[in-house]
């Protein structure tokens, strides 16, 4: 089976509070460019975890998630060398490929509680 030509894949916040003036000092689209040099990025709607303003998932490739990789959320992402951190964690093959780095360990979050339907 051929290795996936992505080793994963990004999913940015960008709504009522990432990606908005209330975070500041930060340039959001230099963000995203940045991290679209290493994997694609989609831009999502609210991941409901604001109170961790900026909100980076980074998801495993799809053979590393059939093997038990899971996605990685990652919170307040407001500085360029964590973006680094990020794309180069990316570029060695993200979850399931490589190890977390213990910086990013600082960044991790865990996901919203996803509430069931009756």
């Amino acid at each position: 089976m051929p290795a996936d030509p992505v080793p994963c894949r990004i999913v940015v916040c960008r709504d009522c509070c990432c990606g908005s003036p209330k975070v500041t000092g930060v340039d959001h689209a230099a963000q995203i460019e940045r991290l679209r040099t290493a994997a694609p990025v989609r831009v999502s709607d609210c991941l409901d975890v604001c109170d961790h303003a900026n909100v980076v998932v980074v998801q495993p490739s799809a053979e590393h998630r059939a093997a038990g990789a899971r996605p990685v959320w990652l919170g307040l992402v407001n500085d360029p060398d964590a973006t680094e951190d990020i794309t180069a964690w990316v570029r060695a093959g993200g979850p399931g490929a490589a190890p977390l780095p213990d910086i990013l360990d600082l960044y991790s979050i865990a996901p919203p509680r996803r509430r069931r339907v009756p």
